[in-house]
């Protein structure tokens, strides 16, 4: 089965509530086998139940799907399957098989190497596969895209259209700051997620002629004790010195999150208020037609031997992880 042919692409995604019951349930999946206390958990539900229990993320991993079927060259048919909540992998793995596909190329929605965003979803793939039986298709998942030259053009596009909502004559004194998930101090140390975000923002802003801009981090979930990277978004704000104009770029999510809808554009925005600030939050890559095409040349960089293109100093991610890339973090 190795050696057939791909015949089928998966986006693979973590997945999100749709209404207010489905919320502690996808709460307890995410949740499972980590030493969160209720208490928080049901902090975090609060967030989910601000926008009537629903996540924005499902429905634009549907927005994309249906973008990617129009998009001209598309090679493969496609199916969906989430880490978290449903579709759950293990039955879209089931779908997949029941059509007869055997080998599968996986777009993780996630840009940048963690443990989180990289080898749990290799494991969360084995598993599934696991569940379903000797009839389940391979999966491979195409190479990380940080330094893709079109998610840099993508991301770059956002930016501008975020200072282009700002008045023309205070453009220039504007602040940018990129956001990223936090994650375990020790979990980015065994990771490239910090080096890879950096490198992204300086490309970003490299495209749209800034030489200044500040990387942040949001949404850490961890025990009060446990070191997680920062500044925290909302730290970082409080530093920005005579700021009238910040621009978040959250290029950590490849669309709109909880964490990009509650973290940011609620949490965020009110203490920049706060602190007199004009909060203009650039968009997630979503659908840009350039993001899409993006994806529809990693596919055919595997299916037909397209060159594989980045830019910046560290060359293109290989297809393949290193047997000790991204190890789960210690517990």
């Amino acid at each position: 089965m190795a050696d057939a042919p791909f015949d089928s692409f998966l986006v693979l995604s973590f997945g999100g509530p749709e209404k207010r019951d489905d919320v502690i349930p996808f709460l307890e999946n995410v949740l499972r086998g980590r030493p969160v206390p209720r208490e928080r958990m049901l902090e975090v539900a609060e967030h989910y139940y601000h926008f009537d229990g629903r996540s924005p993320i499902n429905q634009q991993n549907r927005d994309l799907i249906g973008a990617l079927r129009r998009e001209p060259g598309m090679p493969l048919p496609i199916y969906w399957g989430n880490r978290n909540w449903h579709p759950f992998l293990a039955d879209t793995l089931r779908e997949m098989a029941a059509d007869g596909r055997q080998r599968a190329l996986a777009f993780v929605t996630s840009a940048f190497s963690s443990y989180s965003g990289c080898r749990q979803y290799l494991e969360d793939i084995e598993r599934a596969r696991a569940a379903v039986g000797p009839g389940a298709p391979l999966v491979e998942r195409l190479r990380p895209f940080y330094n893709h030259p079109l998610f840099i053009a993508t991301v770059a596009d956002r930016v501008a259209e975020a200072f282009a909502r700002i008045p023309a004559e205070r453009r220039a004194a504007a602040h940018l700051v990129f956001t990223a998930h936090s994650i375990p101090v020790s979990m980015s140390q065994s990771s490239d997620y910090v080096r890879q975000l950096e490198e992204a923002a300086s490309l970003v802003a490299a495209d749209i002629g800034r030489s200044d801009f500040h990387v942040v981090y949001q949404s850490r979930s961890g025990a009060p004790g446990q070191p997680w990277l920062g500044p925290d978004i909302l730290e970082a704000l409080g530093t920005l010195q005579g700021a009238r104009d910040v621009v978040v770029m959250p290029i950590g999510f490849v669309s709109d999150h909880m964490e990009v809808l509650y973290d940011l554009d609620t949490e965020a925005r009110a203490a920049a208020a706060k602190l007199g600030l004009n909060m203009v939050r650039a968009a997630t890559p979503g659908t840009h037609p350039k993001f899409v095409g993006m994806i529809v040349e990693l596919i055919r960089e595997r299916t037909e031997g397209w060159e594989r293109r980045s830019v910046g100093r560290y060359g293109p991610a290989p297809d393949v992880c290193r047997i000790d890339c991204c190890p789960a973090p210690r517990r």
